[in-house]
């Protein structure tokens, strides 16, 4: 009794947040506390994408297959907010280990100027060139009609989606998890209230169709961003920008740009390969990329909160060695990525069993239901595996080795990956689940690589 009512408090005290020193603190005890706002982060984002899907899918499989189309070229801008946000936990949560928070703070500013600038750069070109885009991407005359002024509205908001990543690396690294989950519970919040009425009006008010449904994702996002600069800014945490922090440091930049190179790398890589998948799905027609689409987002609903489960590595590792405790930060790796296999096994077995009924959530479409539902099946073969890799992947990244993960990507999801899929799909005649089959099989792989090449130890030297 004592036993449970002890984790009770423990899981509330993870979700109201409280600083710790995780250099000093248990192992198992430290997971939890990062890991559960963190999963919880995770399934917010993740719940943004399952959100818009279910309205969206009820506008038809043109609507579906625009969401589709575009959510894999935002996969770009993801990388980049990605790509900072690795530094973002990797420098700062050194400097946290270090005890060094004004040098953590001035990294803080640093990392949102650059993010920001670099928004807005990508932002610009997506909103020009958003019919162009979905065109290259292959998407039918009827797609394109439907899907440019949403892709521009989504391609335009981009500073708030690349920020809200940044920010909350940051408050990982700072061990402020919890911050980050707020963020993403406040702006997912006016998401679910918004998408429904934008998209479909409400009494005399008429909706603004698949439009509305772009508008909806970007104000929340934007005050999900609005709720993260307020806790950098009010100095009430460890974490704080203050006066001192208000100056553009080149040195600084030069170093975040090195750090995040791996990192945007990595999963430029890796939605890259995303891209140049559905490319070759969007050939079998609107219907198979619209099952793509759904099982992709039902995916990520059960990939995500892994991610932020592996994100707990990623800041015991980074606090760690920057308190010069190597051995530590190993231990806390493979004791998060044992809890991680377990959870994916258990979402294996549901997808294995309930794919088809997730599916039907989403579309009553016969045909779109049945390729969604193999999607999983497949796909989701490669789960335990899945679980190893998340975790030492943000390994290195916590660590500040961002290239290692880079480099596994560029053999594995590009050299092989790629060909491999096409191979089974176009050559050999099996259509999407050759696709299907080449990501469960590949991406099995990449977590073997990484395993490998984490116990070679090279990470515990890297300076950030």
């Amino acid at each position: 009794m004592n036993t449970v009512t002890g984790f009770f408090k423990l899981l509330w005290a993870a979700v109201k947040g409280e600083e710790q020193d995780y250099t000093t603190l248990s192992i198992r005890k430290s997971i939890v506390l990062l890991a559960i706002p963190m999963i919880l982060e995770m399934l917010m984002e993740s719940l943004f994408a399952i959100v818009d899907i279910f309205f969206v899918g009820k506008l038809g499989a043109y609507a579906l297959a625009t969401v589709g189309l575009t959510e894999s070229v935002l996969m770009i801008i993801y990388s980049v907010g990605m790509g900072i946000s690795m530094a973002g936990t990797a420098m700062v949560s050194r400097r946290f280990g270090e005890k060094n928070y004004l040098e953590a703070g001035s990294a803080s500013f640093q990392l949102v100027v650059t993010g920001a600038v670099l928004a807005l750069l990508m932002g610009g070109l997506g909103f020009i060139y958003a019919a162009e885009i979905l065109a290259l991407m292959g998407a039918e005359a009827d797609v394109i009609a439907v899907g440019v002024p949403y892709a521009r509205i989504i391609f335009a908001g981009n500073l708030a989606i690349l920020l809200l990543f940044l920010i909350n690396g940051i408050f990982r690294g700072a061990g402020l998890p919890h911050l980050a989950m707020r963020a993403l519970w406040i702006s997912n919040g006016v998401n679910i209230i918004l998408d429904p009425l934008l998209i479909f009006g409400i009494a005399n008010i008429e909706g603004l169709g698949l439009t509305g449904a772009a508008w909806a994702t970007t104000i929340g996002r934007s005050i999900g961003v609005i709720y993260q600069l307020y806790h950098l800014f009010n100095g009430k945490h460890l974490l704080t920008i203050v006066r001192e922090n208000l100056v553009l440091s080149y040195k600084v930049i030069i170093r975040i740009l090195k750090v995040s190179a791996g990192g945007m790398g990595q999963f430029l890589i890796d939605s890259a390969s995303w891209i140049f998948l559905t490319r070759i799905i969007a050939e079998f027609g609107s219907n198979a990329l619209a099952g793509y689409t759904i099982a992709f987002r039902i995916i990520m609903f059960t990939l995500l909160p892994a991610w932020g489960l592996s994100s707990a590595a990623a800041t015991l590792v980074g606090q760690n060695l920057g308190a010069k405790k190597a051995k530590r930060a190993e231990l806390s790796v493979w004791l998060t990525a044992r809890y991680n296999v377990i959870f994916l096994a258990v979402i294996t077995v549901i997808f294995v069993l309930f794919g088809e009924y997730l599916a039907r959530i989403f579309t009553s479409n016969t045909e779109i239901i049945d390729f969604a539902s193999e999607a999983l099946r497949i796909i989701t073969l490669g789960y335990v595996f899945f679980g190893l890799g998340m975790v030492m992947v943000q390994a290195f990244n916590g660590a500040g080795d961002t290239r290692t993960p880079a480099f596994i990507n560029i053999v594995v999801l590009w050299l092989i990956e790629i060909p491999f899929a096409y191979l089974l799909a176009i050559t050999l005649g099996y259509a999407a689940t050759g696709i299907f089959i080449a990501i469960a099989i590949c991406h099995s792989l990449h977590a073997l690589v990484s395993w490998w090449l984490f116990r070679q130890g090279k990470w515990k030297s890297v300076k950030v």
